[in-house]
């Protein structure tokens, strides 16, 4: 199959074209790897490939909505059955895992032929992919500009057209963001639907749950549909759906909905004016639509739901890194920022955790009460156009600074000087609207309908309520279709000429 045709088809159209003969699983499979091995080299998207394992795959009898389709895992807590998971740490570089993914497993029943996984910062701790271990990956759009994180090895390998679909997670952004940056449709469901098993009851407390990175809405939809249900080892019981209950909403009018809109931020209160324009661009295609759109006050208290998602960060990362040195006890295993903020989460007290985490509840009852007036709030998604590749990257004198406190177990003076505090807030200036959905644990997605003057992607997000996900589909169908975005792609010169 010719790279035209195959980026033509979004990836329920190439399982339709397998089921019906007409194209074979391995002819897709070599159209990806091509494309692969043409754009990768550019783009740093695909960081293990799963070449065995897929031509294995393909001897199998295929089934399911995507039987055939080619499919990218992301290098985190997305795992196959021995092999590793990095999270993007070199520590964890060589570790197989014992079983697949409870995730993993139902992308495989849906007949998808997974060949490789996908770059991630470590431990999806940054709205940018840049790993020190993998190095970082780069924005089809314009190879100078980041891809945003933590799934932006996914988002660039759709984007650069490799796969349709790709498996993405998102714990305060990381999927939503790599779809802005990218061009991409990108949803996070709410919490509790996508189960996060067998080997943990919930991503992050609750914060994070698995999803993709698409082309195309129905994509999405359907792979909701093979992700979402009951699970015996997690924590919450979904309400069980009729099959393609999720994929049936795409299409259907969503009705006049109700929108309310915020612009800036606590943490931006200056926004570009190109993420400006994307939002005013968004707001009169809803009014075209026949939408009710009005600006709002603040839903929540926005510098103090940053702050608590950022107490619950630091602590998570130093529980991550003290699990990873259990594994590979070496010094040089982690990145600086990594053990910074790993330090400041060692010496947080209990208390602090407790208070943060209480918190979040109420931003789940402001945001409650928000939509009580509202069916949908619509931010940017991004403060700004994707960042240039390494624009936040850690100095050296800051990177000498914080080794020097995390060796004197100086996290206590870090906190009082508020300089840690101070630099990551800064990090989230360019993303501060989507971590409000992670801990309410609602659903929101990121919408490809703006495009800066410079040509770069800058999405809009819309949050729902508790079990908006069909409403969410059903507008975005609709925006599909009053502003198509599928055929409109990167530039082919900057991917595929010589490095």
């Amino acid at each position: 199959m010719d790279f035209t045709r195959y980026r033509s088809l979004d990836g329920l159209a190439m399982a339709e074209l397998v089921a019906s003969g007409e194209v074979k699983a391995p002819e897709l499979l070599a159209a990806a790897r091509e494309r692969a091995a043409a754009v990768n080299p550019r783009i740093n998207a695909i960081v293990r490939p799963m070449d065995d394992i897929a031509e294995a795959r393909l001897t199998e009898e295929l089934s399911g909505p995507f039987s055939g389709v080619p499919f990218l895992l992301k290098d985190l807590g997305q795992h196959y059955a021995g092999l590793p998971t990095s999270a993007g740490c070199r520590a964890l570089a060589d570790r197989p895992a014992a079983e697949h993914a409870t995730v993993v497993q139902r992308w495989l029943d849906a007949g998808l032929v997974v060949f490789g996984k996908t770059n991630t910062p470590e431990f999806g701790s940054k709205a940018i992919t840049e790993p020190k271990l993998w190095g970082p990956a780069r924005n089809p759009w314009n190879l100078a500009h980041t891809t945003g994180g933590s799934s932006g090895g996914s988002a660039a390998a759709v984007a650069a057209g490799i796969v349709p679909v790709a498996g993405a997670n998102d714990g305060g952004g990381s999927i939503r963001i790599p779809a802005a940056c990218c061009g991409l449709f990108g949803l996070k469901a709410g919490r509790g639907l996508v189960p996060h098993g067998p080997n943990d009851a919930e991503g992050g407390n609750g914060l994070s749950t698995d999803g993709v990175l698409s082309r195309s809405v129905r994509d999405t939809a359907a792979m909701l549909d093979v992700l979402a249900g009951p699970d015996p080892y997690a924590p919450y019981l979904p309400a069980e759906q009729p099959p393609g209950h999720y994929l049936a909403q795409v299409g259907q009018d969503p009705g006049r909905l109700r929108v309310g809109v915020r612009v800036t931020s606590a943490l931006n209160p200056n926004p570009s004016p190109d993420a400006v324009a994307a939002v005013e661009d968004a707001e009169a295609l809803l009014r075209q639509l026949g939408h009710d759109v009005e600006r709002v006050d603040p839903v929540v208290d926005e510098r103090a739901l940053a702050t608590d998602f950022l107490t619950y960060w630091f602590v998570k990362s130093a529980r991550l890194v003290a699990e990873a040195r259990e594994v590979r006890a070496v010094d040089d295993g982690f990145e600086t920022d990594t053990l910074i903020t790993a330090e400041m989460g060692r010496s947080t007290d209990a208390v602090a955790v407790a208070r943060a985490v209480d918190g979040w509840h109420a931003y789940t009852r402001a945001l409650v009460d928000f939509h009580r007036s509202y069916d949908l709030l619509l931010t940017p998604t991004l403060a700004r156009e994707p960042l240039r590749v390494g624009e936040i990257a850690t100095s050296a004198r800051e990177r000498a600074a914080g080794m020097l406190m995390v060796r004197l177990r100086g996290g206590t003076l870090l906190r009082r000087l508020g300089l840690v505090e101070k630099a990551v807030l800064a990090n989230l200036g360019w993303v501060p609207y989507t971590q409000l959905a992670n801990m309410t644990g609602r659903p929101a997605m990121s919408v490809p309908l703006y495009w800066t003057p410079g040509g770069l992607p800058l999405g809009v997000q819309f949050v729902a309520p508790l079990a908006g996900e069909g409403t969410l589909l059903r507008l975005a169908g609709q925006l599909e279709t009053a502003r198509p975005w599928f055929n409109r792609l990167p530039p082919e010169g900057p991917l595929t000429s010589a490095a």
